[in-house]
């Protein structure tokens, strides 16, 4: 979710960097002029905003992420290392996730292309990334990936609504909205945290709580994968409405 946004749009993080029209206005039209340019080498480069750069860190945690888990899955399965770097680099994203907007606000630039790297860079992190986690570390029939689609889908579907929706939630004396709907998507380290435990007592693979129902048949699933899907309807609720910090 994202945390910069403004008085023209926003996505849904755990941080607000809205900022005055008369502060974020200049700063808009800077980058829009730059990025539709036909000229100049390096244009794209040159709009991204230091807010934005943290931003791709955060992309970045969960694209390597996503590496590890699959180094995992190509070799021994008795080695965890690559399964605990998988899993160790989501909470730095959430570190970046924090971040951006903070320096955001310190500079008094906001970005519509970082808004949109917010979100895209959260899916990433906090939606797919996860999902692969728990992939790797066993939950692996047909049925068990319909159910981690579901929950991928969901945080894109909570990310995409908070888009469109974040000029019509109440806001405070700052401009900042003053809840989110729906749980952030970053609470899924909750669910990577559950995964790290499981991984430190070695419940992975065939010993993954809940065990494997339906065996043998086209509707073998771990039951643990509910959890997930749970998750995934929260992040979508319209009814719940989350305090911003």
């Amino acid at each position: 979710m994202s945390k910069r946004t403004n008085n023209v749009a926003a996505n849904g993080n755990t941080s607000s960097k809205d900022e005055p029209a008369e502060l974020t206005q200049p700063s808009f039209d800077k980058q829009k002029n730059l990025l539709s340019s036909d000229s100049g080498h390096f244009s794209l480069v040159r709009a991204m905003h230091l807010a934005d750069l943290i931003t791709e860190m955060n992309g970045l945690c969960g694209v390597l992420s996503l590496f590890s888990s699959m180094r995992y899955c190509l070799g021994d399965p008795t080695a965890t290392g690559n399964l605990w770097a998988a899993l160790g680099f989501l909470p730095f994203g959430l570190f970046f996730d924090f971040l951006d907007g903070k320096v955001a606000r310190w500079r008094k630039k906001s970005s519509m292309m970082g808004q949109e790297l917010d979100s895209l860079a959260d899916l990433i992190s906090f939606g797919i990334s996860p999902a692969i986690v728990a992939f790797a570390i066993g939950i692996r029939t047909p049925l068990d990936h319909l159910c981690l689609a579901f929950f991928v889908l969901c945080g894109l579907t909570r990310l995409a609504r908070f888009n469109v929706t974040a000029t019509s939630i109440p806001k405070d004396a700052t401009g900042k909205a003053q809840y989110f709907e729906g749980t952030p998507i970053p609470t899924t380290l909750g669910l990577d945290a559950l995964m790290a435990w499981w991984v430190s007592q070695g419940w992975i693979h065939d010993a993954i709580p809940g065990g494997l129902w339906f065996s043998g048949t086209a509707f073998e699933f771990h039951p643990i994968v509910v959890l997930f899907m749970i998750h995934g309807c929260l992040m979508t609720s319209k009814t719940i409405h989350v305090p911003k910090p």
